[in-house]
C-alpha cells in the first residue's frame, strides 16, 4: 500500500476505534490473512498496490467506535475509498461532517457515504459534498443535523439514494430537487422542513419511494407528483397539507405502480377521494386523522391487492362499501371514530380472518347482522367483531365483543352480579308463590 494512504487510513482508525494499536498489532491493513475487519481492498493503479475500497464502522464484526471517537474527515483524502458506513458511533461528544481544507473531491471515486444512527453528529451539512461526482447513495439519517439542506447536494446528478432523515432540517425544499433526474429513492422524513411540496419532484421519472412526512410542509398535494409512473412508496403523513388531493379532475393514471400510500394526520376537511380507486395495485392505505368527510366511495371496493386500509378518526358518514367484505388480501381494516351507519358488510369467516385487525368502534349507526354475530360468536374469538352491536337488539344487552377478565371494569363486573342475584330471587318468589 502506498505510505501516505496507509498513514491517512491508521489515523481515521485511530480518530474512530481503540480495539487495537493498529499501527503495531495490524501493519498490513490489505494482506491476506491479516486484514483489518470492517475494511475492504483491491489491487489497482500504475503500481498494482492494494488500494483500500470500503470501511464499515460500528456493526460487528466491524470495529467497534470509542467513546471519544468523532468524525474522520481524513476519509475524503483516501484515494481509492468507494464507500464508507459508519454507524452508532458519535455518541457522547458532538462532533461536525467537515472537509480538510485544500482536499479536491471532484475526482473521488466515493460512491457510497452513510452516516446513521449518531446522536452526537451535529451541526450542517457541508455544501462540499456536493463535489463528490461519483456519489450515489448518501445516507445521513438518525443525527442531529440542523440548518438548511445545502442546495448544491442537488447537483449531484449521479444520486440514485438520498435518505436524511431522521434529523432536525429546516427551511423549504429547494426547487432544484428536480435535477436529481437519476434519483429512485428520496427520504426527508421526521424534521423541521416547511412549505410547500416542490412542483420540480414531478420531473424525477426514476423515483420508487418518496417519504416526506413528520414535517410542518403545507399547501396542496402537487399535481406533477401524478407523473411519477415509477412511484411505489409515497409517504405525506404528520404535516400540514390541506385542500383536494386530486384537483381539476386530475387522474391517478401515471401512478400506476404505487403501492403505499401514507397521508395520515393533515388537515384535508374534503370528502374521500374516489381517485384512489385507480391504483389497482395498492396495498396500503392510510388516511386517518384527517377530517375526511362525506361516505366512503364504492371505488375503493376495487382495490383487490389492499392489505392495510385505515380510515379512522375522521368524519365518514353513510355505509360501509358492500364491496369491502370482497377484499380477500386485506388483514388490517380500521373504520373506527366516523359517523358510519347500518348494517356492517361482513360474513363470519371475514370477521374470523382479520379477528384484533378489524375496528369499527365509535360509529354508533353501525351494526352487525344477526346471522353474522351468531356464526362468529361460535366460530370467532371474542375479540374479533369489531366492537359493533348486534341489529334490533338495545345497546345494554346486545355488545357482541366480551372484554377479557383482566379488561373488564369493575362496575361492569359488578352489575353482572346484581342482575344475576335478582335474577334468582325472582325464580324464588315465582317458586313460592306456584307460578
Amino acid at each position: 500500500m502506498d505510505p501516505l494512504e496507509l498513514e491517512t487510513l491508521f489515523k481515521i482508525m485511530e480518530t474512530l476505534s481503540s480495539d487495537h494499536n493498529w499501527r503495531v498489532s495490524r501493519p498490513n491493513p490489505c494482506q491476506p490473512g491479516s486484514s483489518w475487519p470492517g475494511i475492504e481492498c483491491k489491487i489497482s493503479g500504475v503500481e498494482n498496490h492494494f488500494h483500500v475500497t470500503r470501511l464499515d464502522f460500528g456493526t460487528p464484526p466491524n470495529p467497534s467506535c470509542k467513546k471519544t471517537s468523532t468524525f474522520p474527515s481524513q476519509i475524503f483524502q483516501l484515494p481509492y475509498l468507494e464507500s464508507i458506513f459508519i454507524f452508532q458511533c458519535f455518541i457522547q461528544f458532538p462532533t461536525r461532517i467537515s472537509v480538510p481544507p485544500n482536499t479536491p473531491l471532484f475526482n473521488s471515486p466515493l460512491q457510497q457515504l452513510s452516516l446513521r444512527s449518531n446522536p452526537a453528529l451535529v451541526g450542517t451539512i457541508p455544501p462540499q459534498i456536493s463535489s463528490l461526482k461519483s456519489l450515489q447513495i448518501l445516507t445521513l439519517s438518525q443525527n442531529k443535523l440542523s440548518g438548511q439542506i445545502p442546495v448544491q447536494i442537488f447537483s449531484l446528478s449521479s444520486l440514485l439514494h438520498l435518505d436524511l432523515s431522521y434529523n432536525m432540517l429546516t427551511s423549504e425544499i429547494s426547487l432544484q430537487v428536480g435535477n436529481l433526474r437519476n434519483l429512485v429513492g428520496l427520504d426527508l422524513s421526521y424534521n423541521k422542513l416547511t412549505g410547500p411540496i416542490p412542483s420540480s419532484i414531478g420531473d424525477l421519472n426514476n423515483l420508487q419511494k418518496l417519504d416526506l412526512s413528520s414535517n410542518s410542509l403545507t399547501g396542496t398535494f402537487p399535481q406533477t407528483l401524478e407523473k411519477l409512473n415509477s412511484l411505489v412508496f409515497l409517504a405525506l403523513s404528520n404535516n400540514r397539507l390541506r385542500g383536494n388531493l386530486f384537483p381539476g379532475g386530475v387522474t391517478l393514471t401515471g401512478l400506476k405502480n404505487l403501492e403505499y400510500f401514507l397521508m395520515d394526520d393533515n388537515p384535508m376537511f374534503v370528502s374521500l377521494p374516489v381517485e384512489f380507486g385507480q391504483l389497482k395495485k395498492l396495498q396500503e392505505l392510510r388516511l386517518s386523522n384527517s377530517g375526511y368527510s362525506g361516505k366512503i366511495p364504492p371505488t375503493y371496493s376495487g382495490l383487490m391487492n389492499l392489505s392495510t386500509l385505515s380510515l379512522q378518526n375522521n368524519r365518514l358518514s353513510g355505509e360501509i362499501p358492500a364491496g369491502f367484505g370482497n377484499l380477500s388480501h386485506i388483514y388490517h381494516l380500521n373504520l373506527s371514530r366516523n359517523f358510519l351507519e347500518g348494517v356492517v358488510p361482513f360474513n363470519s369467516s371475514f370477521l374470523k380472518r382479520l379477528g384484533r385487525n378489524l375496528d369499527l368502534s365509535g360509529n354508533p349507526g353501525l351494526c352487525l347482522s344477526p346471522s353474522s354475530s351468531s356464526s362468529s360468536s361460535s366460530s370467532v374469538d371474542d375479540d374479533d367483531d369489531g366492537g359493533v352491536y348486534v341489529c334490533g337488539n338495545s345497546k345494554s344487552g346486545s355488545w357482541i365483543k366480551p372484554l377479557k377478565k383482566s379488561e373488564a371494569p369493575l362496575h361492569c363486573i359488578c352489575s353482572a352480579a346484581l342482575h344475576f342475584c335478582l335474577l334468582l330471587m325472582l325464580l324464588w318468589l315465582f317458586q313460592l308463590c306456584g307460578i
